[in-house]
């Protein structure tokens, strides 16, 4: 009777999480879209009709694009899960997707790490988690990457104005950060945990080069992708730029936005800040330019979550192997 009591209990409290998790995850999206101060959704809806001269062709341009970019997410997943066990690509999809939703409230979406380790065996989370860690460091070094060079072209071609004390307290940040880290390498309590940090860089090691390479250039199509489609947007709000400008611009912002901590409901907030700024420098209005952000937001993250809330509320725990 006990058991059974536990069990129940325990799958009471793993539903009420699910459904707090994909309540939370609308509820963002309603305030991201309907208590937006920066962008009303009268006026995101009166700026593409003003604006943008987009079609049913169109639609389904971008629909693809955003389908490409969460196929190409969804394929690195499989393939680095593919190190330490098998899974379908409907499989990586449903913990994509679900993850997705999870993480949608959580900073920098540091709850996909939880959230995709919830679908595996207690033994398997950590290598989870770390297999997790080196797709998101993939897909961080194609966007700094890109993000340096585009910097370095449009700071040399359109002088934009730094706010010092900004990059004073970044700095300062940094280094506090870091200074916290060596005095946590020099604990005893980090002595003690050198075996399990050395059994988990072994375990990186071993992934074989074919899977980094695949998990790389899944992140750089990706990268190309979303880019691609934030210039198209441009494209259809009748904005008359030349390709490289735009290209080092997205990038510029894809790399000052992936390194300031947010939520990610809240990202279109930063991407639409700094989009706001740096396009403004070369002659976009700002209605357009956050409308494009918003559209960007509601194609690659809003939709996705939806679609994800369907397989969030469909995971179960996994059965312990005894």
């Amino acid at each position: 009777m006990l058991t059974a009591l536990l069990y129940k209990t325990k799958h009471f409290l793993h539903v009420l999480i699910k459904l707090s998790l994909v309540l939370a995850a609308f509820y963002m999206i309603y305030v991201k879209l309907f208590r937006n101060s920066d962008l009303s959704f009268p006026e995101f809806l009166q700026n593409l009709m003003k604006f943008s001269s987009i079609s049913s062709i169109s639609v389904i341009i971008l629909l693809f694009l955003s389908i490409s970019n969460w196929f190409f997410e969804i394929k690195k997943w499989q393939t680095l899960v593919s190190s330490i066990t098998e899974i379908s690509f409907i499989e990586a999809k449903a913990q994509s997707l679900g993850a997705l939703t999870a993480s949608l409230w959580t900073p920098n979406r540091i709850g996909d790490y939880g959230a995709k380790a919830l679908y595996f065996q207690a033994s398997l989370r950590k290598k989870i988690m770390l297999l997790n860690l080196v797709g998101n460091s993939a897909q961080m070094g194609v966007t700094t990457g890109f993000g340096t060079v585009g910097l370095g072209y449009y700071v040399l071609h359109f002088y934009p104005e730094f706010n010092h004390k900004a990059i004073f307290i970044w700095l300062a940040t940094f280094i506090a950060m870091g200074l916290l880290v060596i005095s946590i390498l020099r604990t005893k309590w980090f002595g003690g945990q050198k075996k399990t940090i050395n059994r988990l860089f072994v375990f990186i090691k071993k992934i074989s080069h074919k899977i980094i390479l695949k998990v790389v250039l899944s992140a750089l199509v990706r990268y190309l992708i979303f880019s691609l489609q934030f210039y198209y947007l441009l494209h259809l709000f009748g904005v008359d730029i030349n390709f490289m400008v735009a290209m080092t611009t997205i990038s510029s912002m894809y790399l000052l936005a992936s390194i300031i901590p947010s939520i990610l409901i809240f990202d279109v907030v930063v991407k639409g800040g700094i989009a706001v700024y740096l396009f403004g420098l070369i002659g976009v209005s700002e209605p357009v330019v956050l409308s494009v952000v918003t559209l960007i937001w509601i194609l690659n993250f809003a939709l996705p979550s939806v679609i994800g809330s369907y397989y969030m509320l469909r995971h179960k725990l996994p059965k312990t192997v005894s």
